[in-house]
């Protein structure tokens, strides 16, 4: 197994995009999570929290500011009200850290 070089080696590394007014003006938050696969792919990750048929939580705007995702990881929050918010990509799932390769 090859380890991959992190900085620092922590999950601290990720990207973060604001759409739409960012976290500004809502209070709260639908939030969807998602894990980018080796193959490229990206899928929707359920967890035991409420709405978990669809992957969805609401949080409130404190919540959505202090959320991190892992390395893999993709969390999208959106607000109920003004339709913005933030998503915010782990360091392997921005492709941050890889040496990407045009297929074809």
């Amino acid at each position: 197994m090859t380890a991959m070089a992190m900085p620092g080696n922590t999950a601290a590394t990720f990207l973060i995009h604001y759409f739409g007014g960012g976290l500004d003006g809502d209070d709260r938050f639908v939030v969807e999570r998602y894990k980018a696969l080796a193959s490229g792919d990206i899928r929707p990750v359920r967890d035991g929290a409420e709405n978990a048929k669809r992957g969805r939580i609401v949080v409130s705007r404190e919540e959505a500011e202090a959320m991190r995702p892992d390395r893999t990881e993709i969390i999208v929050c959106t607000g109920l009200r003004t339709r913005g918010g933030k998503q915010s990509w782990g360091s392997i799932a921005a492709g941050i850290l890889c040496d990407r390769r045009q297929k074809g």
